[in-house]
């Protein structure tokens, strides 16, 4: 009986492979904690439905990424 020749899946990893430790901090250490103070904000509506389309689209909340926007520049153009 001929022997069956196995088709490699390209999907499949091929040769050696070496497990990788995992290297990543765990969430808390990578987006600390930060003091925060609460205030009013006027916003026109443009940029606010911008801000929440942008958030729903990515999971994430749209405060959030107000703020890091705002700490991203204070930290580019801050002393």
């Amino acid at each position: 009986m001929a022997k069956k020749e196995r088709t490699k899946d390209p999907n499949e990893p091929q040769g050696k492979l070496t497990p990788i430790p995992d290297f990543l901090p765990p969430p808390e250490v990578l987006l600390p904690k930060e003091e925060t103070i609460k205030i009013t904000v006027a916003l026109d509506a443009k940029t606010l439905k911008f801000y929440k389309s942008y958030a729903k689209s990515a999971g994430l909340k749209y405060q959030r990424i107000i703020r890091e926007v705002l700490k991203g520049y204070a930290r580019r153009y801050g002393n």
